[in-house]
């Protein structure tokens, strides 16, 4: 019988860099460092170390100083690092001077991002976006990425001043950013013609920040199969299910993660895949609550909402997901500092502000299936309240 070796894919060792500047807080840049590191992970990295510099302003040419630029250059080379994971994008200069001097792959968020997008991607048009993203991505940077584009091209017929391969090049990505951008706008005739044919149902899109939840509470309502993980963008192409609660239908949509320094290019070339949310009529905004930050969170993922509508107000009910994985330390009777979100019970955030502020929410927990029956009822009213003015003939149904 033949014999089978079981191969493992071996991880790429990778070090990661974040630069604390004007205002920045060092737990705020930890924060930062801690989402990289599950960017990384997602990515099929492995996290070795992180270095932080506080800088008034970032280095024209490498970014970080000097003295933290050498110690980190006697890092990778001792422990033979493969790459080397920026959290603020970089110029192609500094990239350029990076790679040179520490002689492995240098990257930024940006194009971790870009990359994990990559890795996502299933349908047609996810990786056309991804491949659209890509190349604006690329366009600036094609300076540094091949000596030999320095070089002119020659031959027969090509006497004179020629046309440096670096042009050539140049001139073949802008040719293929715009092939895409038609290829895109093809697609997106298709799209919109597909959900023309959905009727006039009242439609309902999950958003949030990446990794919340949304897939899984798609899953539970809409009794479907759409891929769940815990990993950061497990879900890239937005899905649409009807679902039917009590006896009123509506159609619900889970749509790909926000996060943080989302590079713009990828915002633009993903917002013909949002498409679902701007022409929505409810916003189910899905936070993880127990997220540190999940208050930055929220606000991020307003902002970029802000810029997909235009800024145009939706119903949005808030859902602050995984109380099942919420946890609090309670105050020592002698600690006399205001209480933080540490300090926080669950029942004090459901009382507190965050609720009150953000009403309509709800609190629940998708995995542990707590609390979906209020959800559900919550859903139906604001559903049937459209239905009833889009259908005033059919209300004795409902």
């Amino acid at each position: 019988m033949p014999q089978y070796i079981e191969t493992k894919q071996v991880k790429e060792k990778v070090v990661l860099v974040g630069a604390i500047l004007g205002r920045q807080t060092e737990a705020l840049v930890s924060e930062y460092l801690d989402e990289l590191e599950f960017l990384v992970d997602t990515a099929g990295g492995e996290t070795m170390r992180r270095f932080t510099q506080k800088l008034d302003r970032p280095d024209p040419a490498t970014f970080i100083g000097k003295g933290k630029f050498e110690e980190i250059t006697a890092y990778v080379k001792e422990h033979e690092i493969d790459l080397v994971v920026f959290d603020d994008e970089l110029s192609p200069s500094q990239h350029r001077n990076l790679e040179r001097t520490l002689k492995c792959r240098v990257i930024d968020r940006s194009n971790l991002i870009l990359d994990i997008f990559a890795q996502r991607a299933r349908t047609a048009h996810a990786r056309t976006q991804v491949e659209l993203a890509q190349y604006q991505y690329l366009l600036p940077r094609l300076a540094g990425m091949w000596t030999h584009l320095e070089r002119q091209k020659g031959g027969i017929g090509l006497k004179g001043p020629g046309e440096k391969e670096i042009e050539t090049d140049r001139r073949i990505v802008r040719d293929k950013i715009a092939l895409l951008k038609e290829k895109l706008r093809q697609i997106d005739k298709q799209k919109a013609t597909q959900r023309s044919n959905r009727g006039s149902l009242v439609r309902v899109a999950l958003v949030g920040y990446t990794n919340v939840g949304k897939s899984t509470i798609m899953n539970l309502l809409s009794k479907s199969e759409v891929f769940a993980e815990d990993k950061l963008f497990a879900t890239l192409d937005t899905t649409v299910r009807k679902v039917v609660i009590g006896n009123l239908p509506f159609l619900l949509s889970d749509t790909v993660g926000f996060i943080r320094k989302l590079p713009h290019h990828l915002i633009e070339s993903f917002k013909s895949t949002l498409d679902e949310v701007r022409e929505s009529d409810i916003l189910v905004h899905v936070v993880d609550l127990s997220h540190p930050g999940f208050e930055d969170q929220i606000n991020v993922v307003k902002e970029t909402l802000g810029e997909i509508t235009g800024g145009e107000e939706k119903t949005t009910i808030m859902i602050f997901n995984k109380i099942d994985k919420y946890t609090f330390v309670e105050k020592e009777e002698d600690d006399l500092l205001p209480p933080t979100r540490e300090n926080t019970s669950l029942a004090e955030m459901q009382q507190s502000w965050m609720g009150k502020v953000n009403a309509p929410c709800l609190f629940i927990s998708a995995k542990k299936k707590q609390n979906l029956e209020p959800f559900r009822r919550m859903l139906y009213d604001h559903v049937h309240e459209i239905h009833k003015e889009r259908y005033p003939y059919d209300n004795f149904l409902y």
